[in-house]
């Protein structure tokens, strides 16, 4: 029997804490791993006691028709990242991974080239994890080191989407 690889074992957690999304759009999921050990999860969805948008059956970034990677403001979820440090401490956080799986609500395949929006990114950096795994298929994933997102700032490139 083949055992399954620690990054993938983390994707799959991931790629299961996604299925629990209320988005229309797309499922994201994210585990924090620290010295082996699940310090959170998170998945994207709309702020406790809000309606999801999968119960009101619409969302309103999609009747807009507004690209992916704009206008957050107008979304009614907070994404799977900033949930999963939302639940932990910054110092179980410290020197961590954080694992993240997006998936297509309609036909259930992996988002294409992935990655944290411009906020998360924000998020990611102050909470003090220090890598970023991104499923791209079942068996790839790309590793994002957060120091690039420090030293490559594109906030101050003023350019849209991720």
């Amino acid at each position: 029997m083949e055992r399954v690889d620690k990054n993938n074992y983390y994707l799959n957690i991931a790629e299961t804490v996604a299925q629990r999304s209320t988005c229309l759009r797309k499922k994201y999921g994210a585990v924090i791993i620290n010295n082996d050990e699940v310090i959170s999860t998170g998945y994207n969805g709309a702020p406790r006691g809000r309606k999801n948008c999968s119960e009101l059956c619409k969302c309103i970034r999609e009747e807009m028709n507004v690209p992916r990677g704009e206008r957050y403001e107008l979304c009614r979820s907070v994404h799977a990242e900033a949930n999963a440090i939302i639940s932990a401490s910054r110092n179980e956080m410290l020197g961590s991974t954080l694992y993240l799986v997006g998936l297509d609500s309609n036909s259930g395949e992996y988002v294409s080239n992935s990655s944290s929006c411009s906020m998360c990114k924000r998020l990611v950096i102050n909470a003090g994890i220090s890598k970023v795994i991104v499923r791209d298929s079942k068996e790839d994933f790309r590793t994002i080191d957060v120091n690039e997102w420090i030293e490559n700032d594109d906030s101050l490139e003023g350019k849209f989407g991720y």
